[in-house]
């Protein structure tokens, strides 16, 4: 944002009015909500985002004046005009609620008027102030996401209007407002009316835009003169016109902001006021805000200690952006030179412009940063040979210290050039991750805004303050702002990586992240660039297969309901299901009665109607033929399939993949493995080979529980579900049939991942109540188990997380909710977490022996894949059996269970064959 022209604003200062329902609203989806709540399940995303826009905004903009309007309810004076004023907005998200109550908190503790009217809108009161201020002088600043507000715009008064997020925001004088809209701010209402609002549910003019109802104002001068001139505007856009002219009248009355509220205060009032600072204090501890540079830029601005912003170092700053000192090496040897001068021994964050692209060097451009130093940037791609090699040498060299953000794919990108990045000892994304793993968003500025108080790309500038924006800038303006940039990021990532170090050293998580999830991402980088080769003429051939099933399934649907419909469509199979064949009713939803699989599954089994089963059929094929047609998009150039490992998505620590996603090819049925059949071993290599543990869930809960009668099961040797049967059915192991094993499994495996006894029925086919009694005698016979399993919820309850053997922490602030349906969900969770976690951190342990070892016999087989609990590897001629023995030895060493781990291998030709 722009700073501002002065300090004191008209000869009667500088009035700020914020609209603060609107701006709040705008913070809350600014910032990711999951990375934003406090130890009792509070979002804080909406407060947090609102705090340092208004850190902001008062250091920029300086105001003498201050005052924040308030939205009470929908029901004002011109709900009363037009009933359906506002009615098609939904509610508030769940999570937003509380949170205006909490932004009032603050500005209490700040010492700043917020006012509410029940009958007027927050526009309405900030269009009294703002009309008043202005005739007496004021220069006013009005801060809204509402473009009803550039009505008010004047001489003296200008919107700021929010371009990205609360971070960002275009400044409405006169001439902008007229630019933009071809009309000035008195005649905007007369455009608003005739455009209509769906956000407002005003209808406009149907086919009519801005730029025709601007052009109607200005060519009749006014809205009222229009409607006097109705009849002569011509066509079918004059039928709608006067068509429309009862709508759009009530659109200008409505549209016209009040500008005489009865207000408690006055002017006089808004004086800025210092701040209350221990309450200020109590409500950001309350709130869990640590960010200590959100509270300097927050406190620099208090009228009570002065103005100013937030002390900083030489080579950066706290502030809506950040300077750096650097330099744009493009001389030969420059590259070289400062490697040795600042990257000897200092830490560096890096920062890169890139693509991700198999077989093609797509590294743009490459940022370094220091702590004590200067930044410097280059172009790749146009190094000397001396700074190519130097460059090289120093990312190769694991004794030199580095920071990066989302390392695996900076080191993907950066082996497409031929360089290998060694000595990566932070990752300020898998920092991030490890340190609230519950989180969905990993952006650098995201981050940055969280951690550092910094917001990225606002106020980047160089210290000559030469650089030039705007269409007119020279290509080398545009490259030195786009290198100051990067200069930024890499600066960032390496201050991030010293808040977040500090943070995961204090929960005891920065050996994981050190030791295992580092070394991964390395280890996952080499396995995405690898891929595995595919059969295309298979995969072709499924293709065909399982699109024929799809319109078999369609046509048995339409004979079976004597009528063709879209099976795809929700609306029509309600329709069909539940009205024209009368099926029973299944669970209500907003749109009717749900037609999902399981209320699919449950039609089935409840009626003799053949169309469910048609439509699950139809389902299955359909998403089978999705996944084939993915696979054969995704093949490369070079005959394989490259998919892209995921660390940061599941909070358990499990891996997942995605473009394409391997973990959702069936395992068990006939198509699934069909086509597993499509993955094969490549050219120059001799067979493909699997490895995986054999249940090692319900091992590491044996560990986990100390249960001495699962241990015992375990260390039989037998069958663990034949065992396990015999034990809960009190019968012999040789009397234990198909259905108990059954019933058996699903309850162990259900009982590692928090499944209810209703859940249980539900997989089983089988009533609530007997799957509990299966459960209390399971319970009766392992107590152990059931003593861990409660033992674990309430000791989270008292932590607020859950812990693996590892020391992996999963965060469960819902716990404590006073909502059951929440509070059960995290129950759940906590069940889940350890024991998951757990194996998902052995699997990669295990992952990383099995490289390391086989890189220390100089093997030249190599890790392919990992999906779910099983390892993929490609074996070279000749190396079979040292590999298998090698994987063997590895993988059931990677950790010390009391529950020995079991491995299980195979070899084939295709990933099928190689199945075990």
């Amino acid at each position: 944002m722009a700073g501002s022209q002065g300090t004191t604003g008209g000869s009667k200062g500088r009035l700020l009015l914020m609209d603060g329902h609107s701006m709040a609203y705008r913070a809350f989806y600014a910032l990711p909500e999951e990375n934003f709540s406090t130890a009792t399940g509070q979002p804080t995303n909406a407060v947090y985002g609102f705090t340092s826009m208004l850190a902001n905004i008062l250091r920029d903009e300086q105001p003498t004046h201050f005052a924040v309007a308030f939205d009470v309810s929908r029901k004002t004076f011109r709900a009363g005009i037009y009933p359906e004023y506002k009615a098609n907005r939904s509610a508030s998200p769940e999570g937003f609620r509380g949170q205006v109550e909490l932004v009032s908190e603050l500005l209490d503790a700040l010492h700043v008027p917020h006012l509410r009217s029940p009958e007027y809108e927050a526009d309405d009161i900030i269009a009294t102030l703002a009309t008043a201020a202005s005739a007496e002088g004021y220069e006013v600043l009005i801060l809204t996401g509402d473009r009803d507000s550039l009505q008010l715009v004047n001489d003296n008064v200008t919107v700021l209007y929010p371009t990205k997020g609360v971070s960002e925001f275009t400044r409405y004088t006169p001439d902008k407002v007229f630019e933009k809209y071809g009309v000035t701010p008195a005649q905007y209402p007369d455009l608003a009316a005739l455009r209509g609002d769906p956000s407002d549910n005003l209808p406009g003019i149907p086919g009519v835009g801005e730029k025709t109802a601007a052009k109607w104002i200005n060519q009749y001068g006014s809205f009222a003169e229009l409607v006097a001139h109705a009849d002569e505007v011509k066509g079918k856009i004059g039928e709608k016109l006067r068509g429309g002219l009862a709508d759009v009248k009530l659109n200008r009355e409505l549209t016209e902001l009040i500008r005489d509220v009865e207000l408690p205060l006055g002017l006089s009032d808004l004086v800025r006021q210092p701040y209350d600072v221990p309450a200020t204090t109590l409500l950001l501890d309350t709130l869990e805000f640590r960010n200590q540079q959100l509270r300097d830029r927050l406190f620099a601005v208090d009228p009570g200690a002065g103005s100013g912003a937030a002390e900083g170092g030489a080579d950066i700053a706290a502030g809506p952006g950040v300077e750096v000192h650097g330099a744009l090496l493009t001389e030969p040897g420059a590259l070289a030179a400062w490697l040795a001068e600042h990257a000897a021994e200092a830490r560096v964050g890096l920062a890169a412009d890139y693509k991700w692209s198999l077989g093609e060097g797509h590294v743009k451009a490459v940022a370094l940063a220091v702590e004590a130093g200067p930044a410097a940037w280059f172009d790749p791609t146009s190094l000397a040979e001396a700074d190519e090699q130097a460059l090289a040498a120093w990312l190769a060299d694991a004794a030199r210290p580095k920071a990066l953000h989302i390392a695996k794919q900076v080191q993907r990108a950066f082996a497409e050039h031929g360089w290998h990045i060694a000595g990566v000892e932070a990752d300020s994304a898998l920092a991030a991750y490890l340190e609230k793993p519950g989180r969905r968003t990993f952006g650098l500025d995201v981050l940055a805004e969280e951690y550092l108080g910094r917001t990225l790309g606002s106020a980047v500038a160089a210290d000559s303050g030469q650089l030039a924006f705007g269409d007119e800038a020279s290509e080398d303006d545009e490259t030195a702002a786009a290198a100051e940039l990067l200069m930024v990021e890499a600066r960032t990532v390496l201050d991030l990586a010293v808040v977040l170090e500090e943070r995961l050293a204090k929960d005891s998580a920065l050996g994981l992240m050190r030791e295992l999830e580092l070394p991964i991402a390395e280890l996952l980088a080499r396995m995405e660039r690898t891929g595995i080769a595919a059969d295309r003429e298979w995969l072709a051939q499924l293709e065909i297969q399982f699109g024929s099933a799809v319109q078999q399934a369609v046509k048995e649907a339409h004979h079976a309901v004597g009528h063709e419909f879209n099976l795809g469509s929700p609306k029509q199979l309600q329709e069909i299901l539940f009205n024209e064949l009368g099926l029973p009713k299944t669970k209500k939803i907003k749109t009717g009665y749900t037609t999902d699989a399981d209320a699919l599954t449950w039609l089935a089994g409840q009626t003799e109607h053949e169309l469910p089963v048609i439509l699950l059929r139809h389902r299955d094929q359909t998403r089978l033929r999705t996944t084939v047609e993915g696979l054969i998009k995704t093949i490369g150039a070079d005959g394989r399939i490259h998919t892209t490992f995921n660390q940061m998505v599941a909070a358990t620590g499990r891996l997942s993949s995605t473009d394409p996603n391997l973990q959702n090819i069936p395992v068990r049925t006939e198509e699934g493995r069909m086509i597993r059949r499509a993955f094969v071993v490549g050219e120059g290599f001799e067979t493909l080979l699997t490895a995986d543990y054999s249940q090692i869930e319900l091992r590491v809960m044996a560990h986990l529980s100390e249960d001495e009668g699962l241990l015992a099961a375990f260390a039989s040797g037998e069958d663990l579900h034949t065992t396990v049967g015999s034990y809960v059915f009190d019968v012999a192991p040789d009397a234990v049939d198909a259905e108990m094993r059954r019933k058996v499994k699903a309850m162990s495996y259900g009982l590692a991942y928090g499944l209810s006894a209703f859940g249980l029925s539900q997989q089983l086919g089988i009533e609530t109540a007997e799957a509990r009694r299966l459960m209390d005698t399971y319970f009766e016979r392992f107590g152990g188990v059931r003593d861990y399993l409660q033992r674990v919820v309430e000791e989270a309850r008292g932590t607020g997380y859950t812990e693996t053997l590892l020391g992996r922490r999963r965060y469960l602030p819902d716990l404590t909710s006073d909502n059951r349906q929440r509070r059960e969900m995290a129950e759940r969770m906590a069940l889940n977490a350890p024991i998951q976690g757990s194996a998902a951190d052995i699997v990669k342990i295990a992952m990383l022996k099995v490289d390391t070892a086989m890189q220390a016999a100089a093997l030249t087989s190599r890790m392919l894949l990992q999906v779910h609990d099983e390892i993929v590897l490609e074996i070279a001629p000749g190396e079979r059996a040292a590999v298998e023995e090698l994987v063997r030895r590895e993988m059931a060493g990677a950790y010390p269970l009391r529950a020995p781990l079991d491995v299980s291998v195979g070899a084939g030709r295709n990933w099928e064959d190689a199945g075990h």
